[in-house]
C-alpha cells in the first residue's frame, strides 16, 4: 500500500463509522468526544477497471481482488483522534493528531452536514458546517504557518543571505512534508510575493504556508449524514457557495456503507462497493425491507454512499495517482498468473520511475520499457498514463 489517506475532522462527526464501513475493521464508535485517541489503521480499496479482459486472461491479483472486471487495489486509510479548535498550540490531542496526521498523502475531512454536532463534537441543532470546514483548514494553515516560521527565522540568521536561496532554505524546512525547492519556488511566483522575505508581511506569509499546505496536504470534503434532511439544505449552499470552490466536496453516508456490507456479508443483498445499486436476494423483515429501501433511495440520488468516492476521488482526482500494470508484450504466460499486479504510482511518473518502483535492481538495469498494447517501445523518461500495461525490459 504505497499511499494513506488519513480522515480527519471533529470529534463525533462519523469518522470511525466511516473508516470501518471503508475498510470493515471494527474500532470503536460513540457519540461522543475522542472515541479515537490512538490512530487506526485500515486497508481500503480503489477501484481500477482491470486491464486483464482485454488481453482475453484472467487476472490473479497478489493483492486486493478483482470482481466483474474491476479491481479493487488496496490502500492505507488512517483514522486519527478528532480535532478540535486550537490543535496547533496542542489543545485536546492537538500535537498527537498533527503527527498521526503527517504520514498521510491527502486528507478526507469527514464533517457532519446534518449539523448535529458543535465545535467540540458535542450534540447540538443547527450547527453550520462550514465552520467545521473553516476550522479544520486554520487549524492546518496554522500547523504549516508555525514551521515556515522557523524557516524564515533561520534565513534571517544565515551568515549570508545574498547568496542564500530563500526557497532552499524553506524546503529544507519543510522537507516533512515533501516539499522541494523548485516547488517552494512555484507556490512563491504564484502568490507574487517576491524572494525577499524582509518584504513580506504577515498575510504574504501566512497565504504561502496555505498555498504549501494545500499543494503538499489536498482536502477533500466528505458531507456525511445526507441521509437527512438538513444535510441536503446545508450541502446545495455550501457546493453554491464560491468561499468553498477550491474544495470537492463528496456527499456520503458512511452508515448506509455500513449497512450494505453487513447485508451482502449476511447473504442478505448482492452489492459491490462503490456501486449505485444493489439487488435484495435473501429474507428480510418489514422492517428491514424499509431501511435498505431509503438506503437505495440514497445510493440512486448520489450514485452511491461516497465511501468509496471519497476516497478515490481524494487519490485519483486530488492526488492524480496513476494505476499502470506490469505486462508482457509478446502475451508469454508467467507460472503464478496473469495481470498479479497493479501499482499505484503519482502523477507524471516515468517508465524508469515504474521500474525503481517495482525493485531498484529492475530501475538499475532498465533498458526500455513496451506498451502492451500498442506493442511500440517506450523510453525511460516516457510518462505514464492511467491503465498502461507496461513491460519493462531489464538487464537485471
Amino acid at each position: 500500500m504505497s499511499y494513506s489517506i488519513g480522515l480527519v475532522g471533529k470529534p463525533s462527526v462519523g469518522k470511525s463509522t466511516f473508516f470501518n464501513a471503508a475498510t470493515m475493521n471494527e474500532v470503536p464508535e460513540g457519540a461522543y468526544p475522542f472515541t479515537t485517541i490512538d490512530p487506526s489503521v485500515g486497508e481500503a480499496y480503489v477501484r481500477v477497471d482491470c486491464a486483464a479482459p482485454e488481453f482475453d486472461t484472467e487476472c490473479t491479483p497478489s493483492v486486493g481482488y478483482c470482481a466483474d472486471g474491476t479491481r479493487f487495489v488496496p490502500v492505507k486509510l488512517v483514522d486519527v483522534a478528532g480535532l478540535i479548535p486550537g490543535a496547533h498550540e496542542g489543545k485536546g490531542l492537538g500535537n498527537q493528531f498533527l503527527t498521526d496526521l503527517n504520514e498521510a498523502d491527502a486528507f478526507v475531512h469527514v464533517v457532519d452536514f446534518s449539523g448535529q454536532t458543535d465545535a467540540e463534537g458535542e450534540p447540538t441543532e443547527g450547527h453550520d458546517p462550514r465552520d467545521d470546514i473553516d476550522f479544520l483548514e486554520t487549524e492546518l494553515d496554522e500547523w504549516y504557518l508555525g514551521i515556515l516560521q522557523k524557516g524564515l527565522d533561520a534565513y534571517a540568521d544565515a551568515y549570508d543571505t545574498a547568496n542564500t536561496d530563500i526557497e532552499a532554505v524553506l524546503a529544507e524546512q519543510m522537507s516533512a512534508f515533501g516539499t522541494s525547492d523548485a516547488e517552494i519556488e512555484r507556490l512563491i511566483r504564484r502568490r507574487g510575493i517576491g524572494f525577499d522575505p524582509e518584504r513580506w508581511d504577515e498575510t504574504d506569509t501566512f497565504e504561502l504556508a496555505r498555498e504549501i499546505r494545500k499543494a503538499t496536504k489536498p482536502i477533500l470534503i466528505a458531507a456525511n449524514k445526507m441521509d437527512t434532511p438538513a444535510a441536503h439544505e446545508n450541502y446545495a449552499e455550501i457546493v453554491a457557495d464560491p468561499d468553498y470552490d477550491h474544495l470537492t466536496v463528496v456527499p456520503a453516508s458512511a452508515h448506509a456503507e455500513k449497512a450494505l456490507k453487513r447485508a451482502a456479508e449476511a447473504g442478505v443483498v448482492e452489492y459491490t462497493p462503490g456501486a449505485d445499486d444493489f439487488e435484495v436476494v435473501g429474507e428480510v423483515s418489514a422492517d428491514q425491507r424499509a431501511g435498505l429501501s431509503e438506503v437505495a433511495s440514497f445510493v440512486e440520488e448520489f450514485g452511491g454512499t461516497g465511501v468509496q468516492a471519497a476516497i478515490e476521488t481524494a487519490l485519483f482526482d486530488l492526488l492524480g495517482v496513476v494505476p499502470v500494470f506490469p505486462g508482457s508484450a509478446n502475451g508469454s504466460g508467467d507460472p503464478e498468473g496473469e495481470f498479479r499486479d497493479c501499482f499505484l504510482l503519482p502523477a507524471g511518473a516515468t517508465t524508469a520511475e515504474f521500474a525503481h518502483h517495482i525493485h531498484s535492481s529492475i530501475g538499475d538495469g532498465l533498458l526500455h520499457g513496451i506498451d502492451c498494447r500498442s506493442g511500440r517501445q517506450v523510453g525511460a523518461d516516457h510518462e505514464l498514463d492511467a491503465r498502461d500495461v507496461i513491460e519493462l525490459v531489464t538487464t537485471a
